[in-house]
């Protein structure tokens, strides 16, 4: 069997492409993600799933409220003494995974609701941004 190269040498001009598509690189049409609204369209639904179109929505950076919180389990590490303030180390939040085996009074903004169960069970207190000296946090 010849190859099509060999098949095409010195009897065409343009090797069976026409006279533009055999000319530099070839048709790309084979190559990276060409064709996957064409010919390559179940290749996209059945290996990249999600690929093509909008998906979801984004916020205006103004309005995005991002948390920076910190475990219970990582508190009870850092913690020296038998008070903390999270607010002032820079967390908003405080969550509960993690243990406790020692009575903190905890300062931060928020706090779940686990969190809070996990340092009144083990005999501290947590005192977050719902209280009333804490009136700069409250929303407009």
């Amino acid at each position: 069997m010849v190859s099509r190269t060999n098949k095409f040498r010195g009897r065409s001009r343009y090797h069976g492409r026409g006279k533009k598509a055999g000319r530099g690189a070839g048709k790309r049409g084979g190559r990276g993600n060409a064709g996957l609204n064409k010919h390559k369209v179940m290749t996209r639904l059945k290996y990249m799933p999600g690929h093509w179109g909008m998906h979801g929505f984004n916020r205006h950076p103004g309005l995005r409220v991002v948390n920076s919180s910190i475990n219970l389990g990582s508190v009870a590490e850092i913690a020296e003494g038998d008070s903390i303030d999270l607010t002032e180390m820079g967390f908003d939040k405080l969550l509960g995974r993690g243990s406790i085996d020692r009575a903190l009074k905890i300062t931060v903004r928020e706090a779940s609701s686990r969190a809070v169960e996990k340092v009144e069970a083990a005999g501290g207190s947590v005192e977050t941004g719902d209280d009333e000296e804490w009136g700069e946090w409250e929303e407009e």
